[in-house]
């Protein structure tokens, strides 16, 4: 069943931290690298879902803050980060400009249906000398016929999304005044291997490894 995407991530919530995801196992074991030369006291994770790397960062000693657009994602982060989220849009982010060392996207940028104000807007509210970083899916994946969907109440439903590129993102990236830094893609390999045996598709691991499935991207406000 096709939905929006807001749709089903209401949907997923309750459901969304149960089990283990392949494509976050392998985007957490590509990013750290990515983060580990970024000095961030101030996070902010623009569609943090229920707060996973709000959580991670926070754990860290950094000042983080979580946007989404889905009341019910955000109600099931910790409880310990309470206060560190607000519901809005990554197109009208509610933060005052020049204020993250650090803002992240995190496998959303797909769903926004303005990809460029979106970017605008994490470049507005990013510090001078601070870092963007997006992550998404890779197309290969999707050619390969990863899909955005899950199951729920006993329905599988995919969630409706835009086909951007790294090129697209890097070319909203470039309009909004910042600097590449660094690309990263990865493909699943023997770490994921349990992951994709805990989601019960042992099967698949074979199909898709070697393809890749997750893109990094990194830049800096000047």
């Amino acid at each position: 069943m096709l939905v929006s995407a807001l749709e089903g991530h209401r949907i997923w919530a309750d459901r969304y931290d149960v089990g283990c995801n392949p494509l976050l196992a392998l985007e957490t074991r590509l990013i750290r690298d990515v983060f580990s030369a970024v000095i961030a006291r101030n996070v902010l994770d623009v569609a943090c879902g229920t707060g996973r790397w709000a959580a991670w960062f926070a754990a860290r000693g950094a000042s983080v803050l979580g946007v989404d657009l889905c009341a019910e994602m955000l109600a099931q982060a910790p409880a310990r980060l309470h206060g560190r989220f607000a519901l809005g849009r990554a197109e009208a982010l509610p933060v005052a400009a020049n204020t993250a060392d650090l803002t992240l996207c995190s496998f959303a940028a797909s769903y926004f249906p303005a990809l460029e104000t979106a970017i605008s807007e994490m470049a507005r509210v990013t510090r001078h000398d601070g870092y963007l970083v997006i992550s998404d899916v890779h197309p290969a994946a999707v050619a390969a016929g990863w899909t955005r969907s899950f199951r729920a109440r006993d329905r599988v439903y995919e969630m409706e999304h835009f086909g951007y590129t790294p090129d697209n993102v890097q070319s909203a990236a470039q309009r909004a005044g910042l600097d590449f830094e660094t690309a990263v893609y990865g493909c699943f390999d023997e770490p994921e291997r349990p992951a994709f045996e805990a989601a019960g598709r042992p099967e698949r691991f074979a199909q898709v490894t070697g393809v890749p499935a997750v893109w990094i991207g990194k830049w800096r406000k000047a």
